[in-house]
């Protein structure tokens, strides 16, 4: 048996292992939801998340979210942030602030798509995050903008998160003195609320 053989042996267990060890990336491309407006950076569910899944060595998030963004500024980030990152996964916790500025709802609509297709031509797997705004804006408004999302998932066969407030918007308590942000009791919920979704994404993107 010749040295190079005998070292190739050796060697392919270990190769094997690294391979079953890969880690996605995930990239969060928030606003200030998932910047952790508002509370110490290491409290909001963003960083929560990479906390959980470092555990089991699951995946690896890259957190590129930026209080105040817009889907138009997000749109404008996100080639760089694609072909810097390369992420096997995209959660796209964007249009909250859309919403709020009462942009119209075909612009959100269209920078989201252009965001999905994006993240598609990479062949990384979306997340879209649902958002919700309040029912002072009208309920055409505000049911279109809501509607925004599970369209976008359905038309597109991505995942969703379908409220990523579920749970907290409603109770005051858990929410800031702006009556927009989550405090950061209410982080650890916000990661109950993604991870049913993105688990089994980074299980797949594992393989």
């Amino acid at each position: 048996m010749t040295f190079v053989r005998i070292l190739v042996l050796v060697l392919l267990p270990f190769a094997a292992t690294i391979a079953a060890a890969k880690q996605p990336t995930v990239l969060v491309m928030g606003d200030s939801l998932s910047a952790g407006y508002g509370i110490k950076l290491e409290e909001g569910w963003v960083n929560l998340l990479r906390q959980d899944l470092a555990k089991k060595q699951q995946a690896t998030i890259i957190n590129a979210s930026v209080s105040g963004e817009t889907t138009s500024g997000g749109l404008t980030r996100f080639p760089a942030l694609l072909s810097k990152h390369k992420p096997d996964i995209v959660i796209l916790e964007l249009g909250g602030n859309d919403g709020l500025r009462g942009q119209p709802i075909k612009i959100m609509r269209e920078n989201l798509q252009a965001m999905i297709n994006l993240s598609q031509a990479t062949r990384a797997k979306i997340i879209l995050a649902g958002m919700q705004i309040p029912t002072n804006y009208g309920a055409r408004y505000t049911t279109q903008f809501k509607d925004v999302y599970s369209e976008l998932a359905t038309t597109n066969k991505t995942a969703l998160i379908p409220f990523l407030l579920e749970g907290i918007a409603a109770h005051s308590e858990l929410i800031q003195r702006d009556n927009i942000h989550p405090t950061a009791e209410a982080q650890p919920m916000i990661v109950k609320n993604v991870l049913p979704v993105l688990l089994p994404i980074i299980k797949e993107a594992s393989k």
